[in-house]
């Protein structure tokens, strides 16, 4: 046993540090590459950016162990990378007039990519994207500055911040498990992000109920749902493999069979870019 908590505790903060490298670097470059996002889901860096900023004002108040203060900060760094190319390289408008191949332009389908309030993270234009991220930092500096003298508040607000940052990035996997389970395919999900993902949240474990260092209750109970969701992702890839999903959609997390628009002939994956566009029957009679 003290083998295995001196082992973890050496090996694991490295690898936390540096996971969103290891996770994230190939879907960017493969975008990059390709010069196209499609199949990407821009709901990938809102939950991680959102969540990774919420564990570094949590920090303050809860004083846990630096290396999960390093891999946020490293989170943010990768995600507004992965959020710049995914933004630069969104498809180009399937017709003219029409709304644009990009995505969460139009889906009005499913649970996850129905219209949104307001258009929430499904603009068009990638100004809003990064004014959100900005007012969301200056919002939670603002907090920090005026509540952190508050003694009898501030160890609330740093709890719910911290909890509520940590619970975000749990839900990571849920929309992948819903699609997966719908299209019964794996198609376009990266059996090196699954791998990446199990060994992490196996290292983790190993390192949150043995370490020295200060390791707060809420990282270990969020930790746990996401090893058993991410757990289950693995158990989904036995099942269904990596063939070909049963209903073609634009992207990994999109829901619309029931309606799929004039917008059901593009075919596109994680690591696919868009070649061509079938004309459609209005089209040809124009």
């Amino acid at each position: 046993m003290g083998f295995i908590a001196s082992f973890t505790g050496y090996l694991t903060p490295i690898f936390l540090v540096l996971s969103p490298i290891l996770s994230y670097s190939d879907q960017a470059y493969s975008m990059h590459r390709n010069k196209s996002s499609a199949g990407f889901s821009l709901d990938i860096p809102l939950i991680m950016l959102v969540a990774s900023l919420c564990r570094i004002f949590y920090y303050p108040g809860a004083r846990f162990d630096i290396a999960l203060l390093a891999q946020s900060v490293v989170m943010v760094v990768i995600q507004v990378i992965l959020l710049k190319i995914a933004l630069d390289h969104r498809p180009a408008p399937a017709s003219k007039g029409g709304d644009g191949a990009v995505p969460f332009a139009r889906v009005n389908d499913g649970f996850w990519e129905r219209a949104r309030p307001y258009g929430f993270w499904q603009w068009r234009s990638p100004k809003p994207y990064w004014q959100f991220i900005l007012s969301l930092f200056i919002g939670l500096t603002v907090c920090e500055l005026i509540l952190g003298p508050m003694r009898g508040i501030y160890p609330t607000y740093s709890a719910f911040i911290g909890y509520a940052g940590l619970s975000i990035e749990a839900t990571l996997p849920l929309p992948q498990i819903m699609a997966n389970a719908k299209l019964r395919s794996c198609k376009g999900f990266r059996v090196s992000v699954l791998a990446s993902w199990l060994a992490g949240d196996a290292m983790k474990m190993a390192w949150f109920f043995t370490a020295s260092t200060q390791i707060p209750l809420a990282f270990k109970i969020c930790g746990i749902f996401q090893a058993a969701c991410d757990a289950f992702l693995g158990v989904q890839y036995l099942m269904y493999g990596n063939g070909q999903p049963e209903v073609i959609k634009e992207h990994a997390l999109a829901d619309w069979q029931g309606n799929p628009g004039p917008y059901s002939d593009t075919v596109t994956s994680g690591r696919e870019t868009i070649t061509g566009r079938r004309t459609s029957s209005v089209e040809r009679k124009m």
